[in-house]
């Protein structure tokens, strides 16, 4: 298993080379920004709704954060919903979490510490261990958006757990992802599938589409060390892990001692799952 990496709030990115075989040149500042902004394009044409979400999301984190809120931002990809929720509360700290070493190295590169505001770490969420690396032990609210429908139920069902001891009483947990209607309502799951498929086609990219985008950052020679280790980290495509449906995220998240359990803001199958320690 490769060597996981920490990142010091409040000290600036203590970054180091992944441990893999390979040279690269560092990415710069301006050259990661622009494979930010390539991954917000591809991101937004394959969820037209997306920034609709993010304001959902971040207008509910405002309600149980206080003056300076820490949030765990799971599954932070390049870092977008951590880059808005610090802009929106200058007193707010986050703690950045990801697996996928290339996306790691553009958000770090491209966004830094946010002037020591901003941690970066390396842990996957699939083990059941992911939070030892976390510099904070004790979160105003988490959140991840896009990124849990890579967890099998049981992989789910462990890290609601975790994310349960983190946040504390009172404390928020929000999900935004695409997570399907449950067994009964077939229909409506076919109905939303066809409503999507249609509204990405109307939409014109501009930009890379996902697996372009992937194709064209794994060939950047300032990324060859990190695109050596997304390789061996994930050998093959998740599009076909069997994820939990609307009701097994509820069931799960209730199940980890979220008292209160529910919807905030719905478009069809694009949700934002909103649980209350």
């Amino acid at each position: 298993m490769p060597a996981r990496r920490r990142y010091a709030l409040g000290h600036g990115p203590s970054y180091a080379p992944p441990n893999v075989a390979g040279t690269s040149p560092r990415l710069s500042v301006l050259a990661a920004r622009d494979w930010r902004r390539r991954w917000d394009r591809q991101q937004a044409a394959m969820i037209p709704d997306r920034e609709e979400r993010f304001e959902a999301m971040l207008e509910a984190l405002e309600l149980p954060s206080g003056s300076c809120p820490r949030m765990l931002d799971l599954g932070c990809g390049t870092g977008s919903l951590s880059e808005r929720f610090l802009r929106r509360y200058p007193g707010a700290r986050s703690v950045a979490v990801d697996y996928d070493p290339v996306l790691l190295e553009i958000g770090r590169a491209g966004m830094g510490d946010f002037g020591g505001r901003l941690a970066w770490v390396d842990a996957d969420l699939r083990r059941p261990d992911w939070a030892r690396e976390l510099p904070l032990r004790r979160f105003d609210v988490a959140a991840s958006t896009t990124a849990l429908h890579w967890l099998t139920p049981t992989e789910l069902s462990r890290l609601y757990s975790d994310i349960a001891r983190l946040v504390r009483p009172g404390g928020w947990f929000l999900n935004g992802d695409f997570v399907r209607y449950p067994a009964d309502a077939p229909r409506l799951h076919r109905f939303s599938r066809s409503i999507r498929r249609r509204r990405e086609r109307l939409i014109p990219i501009r930009g890379a589409t996902w697996n372009e985008f992937w194709r064209a950052v794994l060939r950047d020679p300032r990324l060859t060390r990190e695109s050596r280790l997304h390789r061996v980290r994930f050998p093959h495509p998740h599009a076909r892990t069997p994820t939990a449906d609307l009701n097994g995220h509820i069931r799960r998240l209730r199940a980890a001692g979220f008292r209160e359990v529910n919807l905030i803001w719905t478009r069809w199958e694009n949700r934002v799952l909103a649980a209350i320690r």
